[in-house]
């Protein structure tokens, strides 16, 4: 327990900080107007470099509003500023007259097979690699996801519509499969993995 002896304390003295305090809150002001500088010049050169050397960029429509509420994955995705890279890749993009396609975000790009179109019935986030049940083919899953948006954005980018995508009519590199653009829920899986 504490107890005060003397006057009271006036309103101004529990306002007023301290030269060691103040010096503590420039030197963390510093540092995150680094980061932050560090962040924006990284991103300008990626999306001015993408934008330059290719004609046709093709991402994902993610939903990072939502994704941020994952806890264990919340700083690493606020740290890539993925909103702020996409704001600044349409901009540019628009700018130089590249084409930006921006593929659906429920086009199950991370679990279809990129070499032959099989569609995994399901595919939780931890999975990084799995082989396709029909072709045998071992991926992994981001670069496989990155191959279908770009198959996707291509596919978009020939039939000259709009810049949005759904999947519908994506050539694969091997068989042609094509696949209907009218329902974008989850199908069951043709084939799959068996269960025990």
């Amino acid at each position: 327990m504490c107890a005060w002896y003397g006057t009271e304390p006036s309103p101004n003295a529990t306002a007023r900080e301290s030269n060691n305090r103040r010096k503590a809150k420039t030197k963390v002001a510093r540092a995150h107007r680094k980061v932050r500088t560090a962040r924006q010049d990284f991103l300008h050169r990626t999306s001015t470099r993408l934008v330059r050397d290719y004609d046709l960029i093709a991402i994902e429509d993610l939903m990072v509003k939502n994704m941020v509420r994952n806890r264990r994955l919340a700083r690493v995705i606020s740290d890539a500023s993925w909103g702020e890279f996409r704001r600044q890749l349409e901009y540019e993009a628009e700018r130089a007259g590249r084409t930006l396609v921006v593929v659906d975000r429920w086009y199950p790009s991370s679990k279809t097979c990129s070499e032959c179109g099989h569609r995994l019935a399901e595919l939780t986030l931890s999975v990084r690699h799995w082989t396709c049940p029909a072709c045998r083919t071992h991926h992994d899953r981001d670069i496989n996801a990155a191959k279908n948006i770009l198959a996707a954005g291509r596919a978009v980018a020939r039939s000259h519509t709009s810049g949005e995508a759904c999947g519908a009519g994506v050539r694969r590199q091997g068989l042609v499969l094509s696949q209907s653009a009218t329902k974008q829920e989850p199908h069951p899986a043709r084939g799959g993995i068996h269960s025990l």
